[in-house]
């Protein structure tokens, strides 16, 4: 049930924590109010990657519970979050008992699932009361280097679900057996070195899966812009700019 570019794309995970963005403190706070995340509680990050986003959530001192498919993920995620349970399931058949969870939240990954199997599971898992929320660092491509960073990425992520992303969040802001969405938004940016940014860029997982001459030649262009455009070129220190999409809802 792992889309075929994620479990391979995925595999090595390594650039992944690397160079990936975290996730901002007020978006994190926002999330937090709205999915009454605090002691006690039973939250599960589901889709947890490498613990960008569980490692945020720990602080507010629930009982967080990471659930991740990919076995390179899990492989980064063990020695950077030791004390945090992890398991292996996905968003379509999560290893929870029916009702028994306080939250689930999904950064960066609801764009991957099965969503109607995936709603479905939300809806057997989550306590009525309990909440479900999403984040999503998106890309800003306001500024005109990183836009042609992005436009590069274009071309190779052919069979990348972000589409199925747009639709649900345009069209579907209620999921059957929760409240209606609130959303948010926030913004920040991330600070790489020219070579980190190659980095980044290598761990998007449609570049990932490339045949190795092209993904050289993919992360050449990369390289060329941060050494080569105006705005960019001597500089050792690049600010990638995120949008943080975050929305909430509470199981009737």
């Amino acid at each position: 049930m792992v889309h075929e570019v994620a479990q391979a794309g995925f595999g090595d995970a390594a650039n992944y924590e690397a160079a990936r963005p975290g996730y901002p403190p007020d978006a994190v706070a926002w999330l937090v109010e709205h999915l009454r995340i605090r002691p006690n509680r039973v939250v599960v990050d589901l889709a947890a990657g490498t613990g960008k986003f569980t490692r945020l959530l720990i602080p507010a001192g629930a009982n967080v519970i990471a659930v991740e498919p990919v076995a390179g993920m899990r492989e980064q995620f063990r020695p950077l979050l030791p004390d945090t349970p992890l398991l292996s399931g996905t968003a379509e058949a999560m290893p929870f008992a029916d009702a028994s969870l306080d939250a689930v939240t999904v950064a960066q990954a609801w764009h991957w699932f099965d969503h109607p199997r995936a709603e479905a599971e939300m809806r057997r898992v989550v306590k009525p009361g309990g909440g479900f929320g999403l984040v999503w660092n998106a890309r800003d491509r306001s500024v005109d280097w990183v836009n042609e960073v992005w436009s590069i990425m274009d071309r190779v992520e052919k069979k990348a679900p972000w589409r199925k992303h747009e639709e649900w969040r345009d069209s579907a802001r209620q999921i059957d057996g929760f409240s209606p969405m609130d959303v948010a938004q926030f913004f920040h940016a991330q600070m790489l070195t020219p070579e980190d940014l190659v980095r980044r860029m290598a761990s998007v997982s449609h570049v990932a899966v490339l045949p190795e001459q092209e993904r050289a030649v993919v992360l050449h262009e990369v390289r060329e812009v941060a050494a080569t455009h105006p705005e960019t070129r001597g500089r050792d220190q690049l600010a990638v700019p995120y949008r943080v999409d975050c929305y909430a809802c509470t199981r009737l």
